[in-house]
C-alpha cells in the first residue's frame, strides 16, 4: 500500500499582495517558450540553407562569389575615386562666368596652362596626364599619344618650317596644307546650311560698331596693319556665356557638329573679321590633332588665305578647311567700301585622330588641367 500525500486547498489563503510580480512571472514564461520556438525555427532555416548551399553546383557558387568580388571591388573603386567635371560646351556655360571673362574673352590664369606657357616640365606634365588617363581607362589605342608626348622635343625642332605646331604634335597624321570638304562632310554641310543663320547673327552684333570702337564681347587682335577682330563663343574650350547668348542660334548650331572640339583647350569657334588693309602675320597653331574650318560670311575681292605658301580664296556660304599648324596668314586688300571679310570660325577634329584618341587628348588637355 502505498500512501500519497493529498494536496488540500486552504481557503482561507491569504491572496498574493505583489500581483505585478506574478504578471511579470508569466509573460517571462511566455516570452521563453515562444523564444525557444523561434530558435528551433531558426535552427531548421539554418540546417535548409545548409543543405541547399551542398546541393548547389560548385561552378555556379564560385561564379557568384566573383560577382559578389567584382561588384565589392566596383563600389570602393567608384566611392574612392574623386569626380572630375569634363569641360563640356553646355556644362561650361554655367561655369565660365567666374573663370576670368573680360569683355567676351577668357583669359588664362594658370602658369601651368599647357595652351600657353612653354615650360620644361611640359612634356612630363603631359605624360603625367597620360599616365592617369590610362590607369583610369585603358592604354588601349594610346601607342601614337605615347610616342608623340615621348619624343615631343624631337617632333618640335625637327618639324620642317613649313609645318611646327607651338605646343604638340601627333605623329603619324597625314599632312596636308588643306583639306577637302569631304574629310568632315556632314560638319560642312550643316555649316553650309545654315549659312543665312550664321550672317544674320553677325549683322546683328556688327551693328554695335557704329555706337563704339570696339563692342562688348570683341576682341582685338595684334597685327602689323589694319584691324582684325574676334567674337568668341568658345575660346581654349573655355564657352563664353555672353557671347553665347547673343549668337543663341549659332552656339545651338555648335552641339550639332559631329567633331566640333569642345572639350579641350585646341577646341575654339569666333567670328572673324578683318577690315581693308588687314594683314595677319605669318604664326603656327599649337597643334595638329586639329583642322581649322572657315565658313564664309562676307568675302570682298582680294582677299586671301595662305597655309604652307599655297594661295586659297573664301567664298560665300562655302567651307574651307585647313591645317593650321602650318605656316599661315591671312589679308584684305580690297577697297573699304567693300567692307570687312568675315568668316565664322570653328575647330574641328583631324579625321585621322581616333575616337579612343580624341577622348585620351580631351583629358590630358581639359581646360585649367
Amino acid at each position: 500500500m502505498v500512501w500519497v500525500p493529498l494536496r488540500t486547498t486552504r481557503t482561507d489563503r491569504p491572496a498574493p499582495l505583489r500581483a505585478p510580480t506574478a504578471c511579470r512571472t508569466t509573460m517571462s514564461l511566455e516570452w521563453l517558450m515562444d523564444w525557444s520556438w523561434s530558435l528551433d525555427g531558426l535552427r531548421d532555416f539554418i540546417a535548409t540553407g545548409i543543405q541547399s548551399f551542398r546541393d548547389c553546383d560548385a561552378t555556379a557558387l564560385a561564379a557568384v562569389a566573383c560577382l559578389l568580388v567584382l561588384f565589392v571591388w566596383y563600389c570602393y573603386h567608384v566611392g574612392r575615386e574623386q569626380p572630375r567635371a569634363y569641360a563640356t560646351v553646355n556644362a561650361l556655360m554655367q561655369s565660365a562666368e567666374a573663370n576670368g571673362v573680360q569683355n567676351g574673352y577668357v583669359y588664362c590664369h594658370s602658369p601651368e596652362c599647357v595652351r600657353c606657357t612653354h615650360h620644361d616640365g611640359l612634356n612630363q606634365k603631359l605624360y603625367h596626364n597620360l599616365q592617369e588617363y590610362a590607369k583610369r581607362y585603358s592604354w588601349s589605342g594610346m601607342g601614337r599619344i605615347h610616342k608623340g608626348i615621348r619624343e615631343q622635343g624631337r617632333y618640335l625642332n625637327s618639324r620642317p618650317s613649313i609645318q611646327k605646331p607651338e605646343v604638340f604634335f601627333l605623329p603619324d597624321l597625314p599632312t596636308m596644307p588643306y583639306f577637302s570638304r569631304d574629310a568632315q562632310k556632314h560638319d560642312v554641310e550643316l555649316l553650309e546650311r545654315n549659312f543665312q543663320t550664321i550672317l544674320c547673327e553677325f549683322e546683328t552684333l556688327y551693328k554695335a560698331f557704329s555706337n563704339c570702337s570696339l563692342p562688348q564681347g570683341w576682341k582685338m587682335n595684334s597685327t602689323p596693319s589694319g584691324e582684325w577682330f574676334t567674337f568668341y563663343l568658345v575660346n581654349q574650350g573655355m564657352c563664353v556665356p555672353r557671347n553665347c547668348r547673343r549668337c543663341p542660334r549659332t552656339y545651338r548650331l555648335l552641339g550639332s557638329l559631329r567633331t566640333c572640339i569642345g572639350n579641350n583647350v585646341f577646341g575654339n569657334a569666333c567670328i572673324s573679321v578683318l577690315s581693308p588693309g588687314t594683314v595677319i602675320a605669318e604664326h603656327y597653331g599649337p597643334t595638329n590633332i586639329r583642322i581649322r574650318c572657315h565658313l564664309g560670311l562676307k568675302t570682298p575681292s582680294n582677299c586671301e588665305l595662305v597655309v604652307g605658301g599655297e594661295p586659297q580664296c573664301w567664298a560665300e556660304g562655302r567651307c574651307l578647311l585647313f591645317d593650321d599648324s602650318f605656316l599661315h596668314t591671312a589679308f584684305h586688300e580690297g577697297p573699304p567700301e567693300e567692307g570687312p571679310r568675315v568668316v565664322f570660325m570653328v575647330d574641328l577634329w583631324h579625321p585621322n585622330v581616333a575616337a579612343a584618341e580624341r577622348q585620351a587628348l580631351d583629358f590630358i588637355f581639359a581646360p585649367g588641367r
